[in-house]
């Protein structure tokens, strides 16, 4: 066999990925709230997987899952209707839309407490 048909069968022997559930669940009920259309941007972050990051198109919030791979993340995509592939452009960049609480999620435990830490580089401010 040559390598062109050895690689062909290989691909083919492949089961197909299956999306999680929860995952595709949860996507489709932000793209429900965001009119039933989203942006994804699919981003590896090393061993943890693939970040999907989703940025919806009617109020540009963002939400996002993490998966296993980008096969993953891949049928992920094509599970809930009204998701499309995007990439971080200049028209997705200014239509993202990082709500308060998202900064509050962001902020961790400095997000609620009411005595800030002294900045770290206060000596030469």
């Amino acid at each position: 066999m040559s390598d062109v048909q050895t690689t062909e069968k290989a691909e083919s022997s492949t089961p197909p990925v299956k999306a999680p559930a929860e995952v595709v669940a949860s996507i489709k009920k932000f793209v429900a709230g965001e009119g039933g259309a989203a942006k994804a941007v699919l981003q590896p972050i090393g061993t943890a997987g693939v970040r999907i990051t989703l940025v919806g198109e009617s109020d540009g919030y963002l939400g996002d899952r993490v998966v296993d791979d980008i096969a993953t993340a891949h049928a992920v995509v094509d599970a809930v209707p009204g998701l499309e592939i995007g990439e971080w452009d200049r028209e997705l960049t200014s239509k993202a839309t990082v709500s308060p609480e998202h900064y509050r999620k962001m902020a961790g435990w400095v997000a609620h407490s009411e005595h800030f830490p002294k900045a770290r580089n206060s000596a030469i401010i």
